[in-house]
């Protein structure tokens, strides 16, 4: 199968002739430099300008010529043929032959969040693919890649994109990223992709040079000028990119990164029209979202419990109450958690949210909205991900910060709940190496983010010295990144191969036993029943079976509520310090 994604920014390649096409409104003129020859476009009454071409060739590089003679790439380009600043290269996306390949639902979802560059010693897209048998050995069921459009410099997070539609080529080419797509299609993954709709990165963004509407002058996010996406042509683009790789790169669902910067008063909204969109041209895609302000309004549900907009939320209040309890960490945003943290604990798993309006001591005011209704499978959990790891000074891992046992404990539990669970790579082995924050920027710009980093962290009490914070790795510099790659090694010793067995036997247990009555478990389905000292008791009523959690998280041995049913994690009866129990009982 033959995947294409006709797109209304930029170069669509045909063998009938290639049109290119740019929204450039703040100039009369504009020219097609192709293959080093210059061709003046059309421009329409609303700063479109438009050229189509015949007999160009794939592989034909290119560049959009603006009035005061200063070429820029393609925003739109499926490809460059070097960095950000470079000219970009025309690709035929028919080139690749797609195996035959049927959605998983949402509820068997078992995430693993990878940086490619990080992920194998090669950190490109074909190295993975070799890595992929061990994931399904493991019971992962869904890999979700870190943001991969083109960036500045070779090595960083992939936040910083300023060419949506570019693979970033020290990854792999556009058809490298698709051999892996196919592959783990192919050994039964699905592949999610993470992108970033709510800035474009400091370095290589040349939009406003030609399209300064692009960009709203009265607002800013933390990363950039704010986007203003009322307008029709940006619209698209932002629309049109979802479409784009969940067609042409038969992707099955992406993650939209920190939408609470996403603003537009427009109705509907963007986040809604690119949901809306999304559903009518791939209803079954998973859309997940990133949003610190814990709201429900862009995740209902019908009567049958499908999906009408976005499938899920990443859930920070899950993670960040099971830090504290993890480590006794309780400065910054941690401190919403660290007074009496074990209600707010039962409250995550039972409920998904735990701040639904309450007033928020970190952020001096309300947060959150009621999340009881939604179904347990609306939340995705973790105790790691990129974020909470690489955005510690030094970058570690949870279990360099707490006790094997305590982790053990946190792992059973985020893992068997009817919660959907992401794991970040390396954390099935139990993984020690630091993810940091890395970037390869140069000059002035190095600079001001190497400062900037160290500066974030002079709040906290480890570091309000200046000679602290100077420890704090630099992010340009290359160990940075060489430090955080996984360790492969790992698995082989006995304490990797320990932790790895006991990952694999709770996913085996959680696909044989809890998944198949999360299909349909309604919202309300979460009950409390102790939440104390270390003592968490909480019944979920699902689709057909009451699943009941006991857990001891205290350091004495203690009596929890009586349970029902078939244990089948644990032992039944007194519960010993950091242990875990689970009962199901399934309805006749």
């Amino acid at each position: 199968m033959k995947r294409a994604f006709a797109k209304s920014w930029g170069a669509d390649y045909s063998a009938h002739g290639t049109r290119f096409r740019l929204w450039a409104p703040a100039h009369p003129h504009l020219t097609l430099r192709c293959d080093g020859v210059d061709h003046p476009m059309d421009r329409a009454s609303d700063g479109w300008f438009t050229l189509t071409l015949h007999g160009v060739a794939a592989g034909t590089s290119y560049s959009f010529v603006l009035p005061d003679g200063q070429h820029v790439p393609d925003p739109a380009a499926r490809a460059q043929t070097g960095d950000v600043h470079a000219l970009s290269r025309l690709i035929d996306p028919q080139t690749f032959d797609w195996s035959p390949w049927s959605a998983r639902p949402w509820e068997e979802a078992v995430i693993l969040e990878l940086h490619i560059g990080t992920f194998t010693p090669e950190g490109t897209f074909r190295a993975a693919i070799d890595k992929l048998p061990h994931l399904v050995r493991t019971g992962i069921t869904a890999i979700e890649l870190m943001p991969i459009a083109q960036f500045a410099g070779e090595r960083g997070w992939g936040y910083d994109g300023v060419l949506p539609y570019a693979p970033h080529p020290a990854y792999g080419t556009p058809d490298d990223m698709k051999a892996l797509i196919n592959a783990a299609h192919r050994a039964g993954l699905m592949v999610l992709l993470d992108v970033v709709y709510n800035h474009f990165g400091p370095d290589g963004n040349y939009i406003a040079s030609y399209a300064p509407d692009f960009f709203d002058p009265d607002r800013h996010t933390p990363w950039g000028n704010a986007i203003a996406y009322g307008r029709d042509p940006v619209r698209r683009f932002f629309i049109e990119n979802a479409l784009f790789w969940l067609d042409e790169y038969n992707l099955d669902g992406l993650r939209l990164d920190a939408i609470d910067h996403v603003l537009d008063p427009t109705q509907p909204d963007i986040l809604t029209d690119i949901a809306r969109a999304v559903r009518a041209h791939h209803p079954q895609a998973h859309l997940t979202t990133e949003d610190n302000r814990n709201i429900t309004h862009l995740h209902p549900y019908d009567p049958d419990g499908l999906p009408q907009l976005y499938t899920a939320e990443w859930n920070d209040d899950f993670h960040n109450v099971a830090h504290v309890i993890a480590t006794g960490e309780g400065e910054g945003y941690y401190r919403d958690f660290a007074e009496d943290p074990w209600p707010k604990f039962a409250r995550a798993l039972a409920e998904g949210f735990i701040w639904q309006g309450e007033h928020s001591l970190y952020a001096d005011a309300p947060r959150g909205t009621p999340s009881a209704h939604q179904p347990p499978t609306a939340f995705i959990d973790f105790l790691q991900n990129h974020d909470q790891t690489g955005n510690r000074a030094f970058g570690e891992r949870l279990l360099t910060l707490s006790s094997p046992a305590m982790v053990r404990a946190l792992m059973t539990i985020h893992l068997l709940s009817p919660h959907i669970p992401l794991m970040f790579m390396g954390e099935e082995w139990g993984e020690t190496r630091p993810f940091a924050f890395f970037t390869d920027f140069h000059g002035e710009l190095a600079d001001a983010v190497r400062k900037g980093r160290r500066r974030e962290f002079a709040g906290f009490a480890a570091f309000e010295q200046k000679a602290e914070r100077n420890t704090i790795p630099d992010p340009n510099a290359p160990g940075t990144f060489e430090a955080s790659r996984i360790d492969w090694s790992r698995p082989d010793t006995d304490d990797g191969r320990e932790w790895l067995t006991f990952t694999t036997d709770l996913l085996t247990l959680r696909q044989h036993r809890i998944v198949p009555h999360l299909k349909g478990a309604p919202g309300h389905c979460g009950h409390v029943l102790m939440a104390d000292n270390g003592l968490i008791a909480v019944d979920w009523q699902l689709n057909g079976a009451l699943l009941q959690l006991r857990a001891n998280l205290s350091d004495t041995a203690a009596e929890l509520p009586q349970t029902t049913g078939d244990c089948i994690h644990g032992q039944p009866g007194l519960q010993d310090p950091h242990q875990v129990a689970l009962w199901l009982k399934v309805s006749a």
